[in-house]
């Protein structure tokens, strides 16, 4: 099982949960327009850092995980859970709330 640490809070996913670090919203448009942080989307793409053993299935064994640390995601925009540790935003949401994961 993944640990994210933050210097002395450590943070664990359960089950088929990840916990994804959130890239910055865009801060200037494709026209050179400079949003102010009110106008800016929440941001929907992010970076695995943690992730749970998998789900605990009816026969007692865990189910894989397709996702794994370091995988650049996207999730839906008002899935998870928002948390802070020690200054820095993580989501913590379901592997199956992330709709895809972008190709390396």
């Amino acid at each position: 099982m993944a640990t994210v640490t933050a210097k002395r809070l450590k943070l664990s996913p359960l089950d088929d949960r990840v916990v994804v670090q959130p890239t910055e919203a865009e801060e200037v448009t494709a026209g050179g327009i400079v949003l102010p942080d009110s106008a800016r989307e929440k941001p929907q793409r992010g970076k695995v850092v943690a992730r749970g053993p998998g789900k605990l299935l009816d026969t007692g064994k865990r189910g894989e995980m397709d996702v794994k640390e370091g995988d650049e995601v996207v999730y839906g925009k008002y899935s998870g859970t928002e948390v802070e540790v020690s200054g820095e935003t993580y989501v913590i949401l379901r592997e199956s709330d992330i709709l895809g994961v972008f190709q390396k």
